[in-house]
């Protein structure tokens, strides 16, 4: 009997307790689960655009683009971030953010313009892999603060705001319009390749220091686009997508402006140390003719 009953307990799992630091091996499975979310409703909005329900599919790349910040959250929060799970989320970024969008524009806006209209959906998905393929590789060399180029969720998400938008405000299809959603896919493409900076959203000390303003902001925003999604959606990708060229430039016009005034103030300095050397000299030549004297 006592035999019996031993091999009953050996049999039960023994459960330990983890030391401090040690990541149980479940914690790396929670962030892969939303890396493979954000995969499927990448994969749903490919689907969906094919099949012609072009607002499906943009409302499927920005739910794609919520699993994605969701990942990586809980990959820190977890301590369990990997190898393996930059990688997975990578090639799952390619899909969603890459092959979806440029699917998506090309058949709802370029497919007219032929070899031109898919070449621009070629670009934007190559430029978009080349942008996680640097990413990878400088991930741990570049500033958290800002990213280096285009982000390629920012990129698919201009084109799924877009979508709603013009959807939203009831645009009909015009020429004019398809040439400005070529030109913005081809722009789009340049950004994410580009060495542009733009804000990563990433300064937790701004979140731990100022909770309750963030959260009162993040309510706020909700809010605002609860009334219109479409548009605020568009408006607010819009802003984001600008900022990265307008910052730019305007850093690069103030180092000019900078460098242009400091040869002013040092010839400045030079004329005034000249007027104070030649005020000394003549002061030092009427000592002399007073001793003379």
């Amino acid at each position: 009997m006592s035999t019996d009953l031993k091999k009953r307990r050996s049999r039960r799992k023994k459960w330990r307790r983890f030391t401090e630091g040690e990541v149980p091996l479940g914690a790396y499975i929670v962030p892969n689960l939303f890396t493979t979310a954000n995969l499927f409703s990448g994969f749903f909005g490919i689907i969906s655009a094919i099949n012609g329900r072009y607002e499906l599919a943009a409302v499927a790349i920005i739910i794609s683009g919520i699993f994605d910040i969701l990942d990586g959250k809980v990959a820190r929060l977890t301590r369990a971030t990997s190898r393996f799970g930059v990688e997975y989320d990578s090639l799952a970024d390619l899909v969603a953010f890459g092959v979806g969008p440029g699917l998506l524009m090309y058949l709802w806006a370029l497919q007219p313009y032929g070899r031109l209209g898919w070449l621009a959906a070629f670009l934007f998905l190559a430029c978009g892999a080349l942008r996680l393929a640097r990413f990878n590789v400088q991930v741990e060399t570049t500033s958290q603060r800002y990213f280096s180029g285009l982000p390629i969720p920012g990129a698919a998400g201009m084109i799924a705001t877009t979508v709603l938008f013009i959807h939203d405000i009831g645009a009909s299809p015009s020429v004019p319009l398809n040439v400005m959603l070529l030109v913005m896919t081809y722009v789009l493409g340049f950004l994410m390749v580009s060495t542009v900076p733009f804000n990563s959203f990433k300064d937790i000390e701004m979140l731990r220091a100022k909770p309750f303003p963030v959260l009162f902001g993040v309510i706020a925003l909700l809010t605002v686009v609860a009334m219109r999604p479409g548009v605020v959606l568009f408006l607010l990708n819009g802003t984001y997508v600008l900022s990265g060229p307008v910052g730019y430039f305007y850093l690069r016009w103030r180092d000019s402006r900078n460098i242009q005034e400091k040869p002013d103030a040092d010839s400045g300095e030079g004329d005034g140390g000249a007027l104070h050397h030649d005020g000394e000299s003549a002061e030092k030549q009427t000592m002399d003719t007073d001793t003379k004297g």
